[in-house]
């Protein structure tokens, strides 16, 4: 059995190219163009803390201190950026893509939590949703159902008609978690 893979690696998987290219960027100043275009895309996915911060790094600034402001997520991806500048062979393989498995689990919760009322957890999933929705793909699919699943529904073949097989997956696994959470 292979060892759970840490919300830390999970972040950096599933943003291994915006983290690759941004700490690439920072360390070639031809790069500044490219740069600006990928922080006018983060700016626009809601990340302003991120991205100011990143301008940060680009300037030359890379003490750990800029990264209080930023969000665990925010954070595990800014210092994945310095990290990789100092040292490239810390970047995250690009290729490598998320363990959707692992993330079930916590979308399971995330929902539940939000639909009993927890504001934090509704505001947590919304954003979620939105970066998803962005990413487009299957990510889209998925992010498409977090309202139907919110209002209570689980049935299986309406949640998962025209998904891909992955993005099926991870529907049934949400609502396998789900049910779990539901029962307790």
């Amino acid at each position: 059995m292979t060892e759970p893979i840490s919300n830390t690696d999970q972040i950096r998987r599933f943003h291994a190219q915006f983290i690759n290219a941004i700490a690439e960027a920072c360390t070639k100043p031809d790069e500044r163009n490219q740069l600006e275009l990928l922080l006018k895309q983060a700016e626009q996915a809601g990340w302003k803390d991120l991205v100011s911060v990143i301008r940060k790094i680009h300037t030359g600034q890379r003490e750990t201190g800029i990264l209080e402001i930023l969000d665990e997520e925010d954070h595990v991806i800014a210092s994945s950026i310095l990290q990789g500048i100092q040292n490239p062979a810390t970047l995250p393989d690009p290729e490598q893509k998320p363990d959707g498995s692992m993330a079930a689990p916590g979308l399971a919760s995330m929902i539940q939590a939000a639909a009993t009322g927890n504001a934090q957890a509704l505001s947590l999933l919304g954003n979620m949703g939105e970066q998803m929705s962005k990413v487009g793909g299957d990510m889209s699919r998925i992010s498409g159902i977090f309202r139907r699943l919110l209002g209570g529904e689980r049935d299986p073949d309406a949640l998962t008609k025209s998904m891909t097989k992955q993005a099926k997956g991870l529907t049934l696994s949400i609502l396998e978690e789900l049910g779990k959470l539901e029962r307790h």
